[in-house]
């Protein structure tokens, strides 16, 4: 096994390295957004708008750290609830998922409840970076070390750095802080012309603004270089200091 994973982590660098894959990767990703590729999967029967790598390196990163609690900024459909909801109860144990939105829609809302995964699941209806939702946030995540931390709610600069500046002390060493969506930044601009994000103000500016000032997390970029397709270059961050 310690040969089979070592053999992995040689050719895992060597695509890391290869700039035609890299370039081919971005093509096809700009080529599949005019189609909406992302809306097309569900998990457990919600629709959960994340390219299939992303959430096998989700999956995997939950399976490693094991963590008693998920923070998601960003639910949607509630489809990524459910699947780390989903992977929680395979793990066993007490583990919980927390999903914070600032308009949970009521079918959604109805739908979330009525899944068998629920019981893992508890929702906050405001913006993440709202004082008081933040507050309930650090109540809720009292005594539930590890945490990891997925940011996938407004693109903007401004918005996303706030939500590292507020969510990144609750990430404990060994986990994750995920920030979605780090590609908008090298996309065309007009890819999104009725968002207010775009090249020069989106999460991968954020994280790179939020990675001067702090020494605890890293860019994990062997996950990138493995799935060569993803919404979050340079977004998977992991924690390796208290």
């Amino acid at each position: 096994m310690d040969d089979f994973e070592e053999r992995n982590r040689r050719m895992i660098a060597r695509m890391g390295s290869d700039q035609t894959l890299h370039e081919l990767s971005r093509r096809w990703f700009k080529r599949v957004s005019s189609y909406e590729y992302s809306y097309h999967f569900t998990w457990l029967g919600r629709p959960i708008i994340q390219f299939p790598q992303d959430i096998i390196a989700m999956q995997e990163i939950i399976w490693r750290v094991k963590p008693n609690l998920i923070i998601e900024t960003g639910i949607a459909h509630g489809g990524s609830l459910v699947f780390y909801a989903s992977m929680l109860e395979l793990i066993g144990g007490d583990g919980q998922v927390l999903g914070i939105d600032i308009e949970i829609r009521e079918h959604n809302r109805v739908e979330i409840e009525n899944h068998p995964m629920f019981k893992r699941i508890t929702m906050i209806e405001g913006s993440s970076i709202d004082e008081e939702v933040v507050k309930e946030v650090y109540e809720f995540a009292r005594n539930k070390k590890p945490i990891l931390v997925a940011l996938d709610s407004n693109h903007t600069h401004s918005h996303v750095l706030r939500e590292l500046e507020l969510y990144s002390p609750l990430v404990t060493k060994g986990s994750y802080l995920v920030v979605f969506d780090t590609i908008i930044e090298d996309m065309p601009g007009d890819l999104w012309p009725d968002r207010p994000w775009g090249k020069g103000n989106n999460p991968k500016t954020a994280v790179y603004e939020f990675l001067k000032t702090n020494d605890r997390f890293i860019i994990d970029k062997e996950i990138e270089h493995k799935l060569l397709i993803t919404v979050a270059p340079d977004g998977y961050l992991k924690c390796i200091k208290d």
